[in-house]
């Protein structure tokens, strides 16, 4: 096995050395061994742990689900069952929050068609919706 220095792993995990201390400091990824200098020593297993938190960001978790998603994946009684069961209340989150986007778009869109885009900005609908307290 490969002994990986810091900067090696965040090019091969291609992310910033202080994304990598930052999710050891969260816990995201195990604590590596040192040297007798104080080095950290990484593995592949460090490069796999941070592409798996790259993929599960880029599928909208957070990093504290994410913190949730690895721990199910060491516990020998989580279930597949038990995963699922977690993107589909992420799936439910991002439905809501669909929901709640669709509603401020429909809202500004509204003010947007009632600005005729010419006069001073005192009589400006989109500026006067905002600085209403209705």
């Amino acid at each position: 096995m490969k002994v990986l220095t810091i900067g090696q792993l965040a090019k091969k995990a291609q992310v910033n050395i202080e994304t990598i201390r930052y999710y050891e400091r969260r816990g995201l990824i195990p604590e590596p061994p040192r040297r007798d200098s104080g080095y950290r020593q990484y593995s592949a297993e460090h490069v796999a742990y941070i592409q798996f938190i790259q993929r599960a960001k880029t599928l909208g978790f957070s990093l504290k689900e994410i913190s949730e998603l690895l721990s199910l994946r060491v516990n020998p009684r989580t279930t597949c069952g038990d995963v699922k069961q977690r993107a589909e209340a992420k799936i439910a989150d991002m439905e809501e929050k669909i929901q709640i986007l669709e509603s401020f778009k429909a809202a500004l869109q509204r003010l947007v068609t009632a600005c005729r885009g010419r006069g001073p900005t005192s009589e400006c609908p989109i500026l006067e919706a905002m600085n209403s307290q209705d």
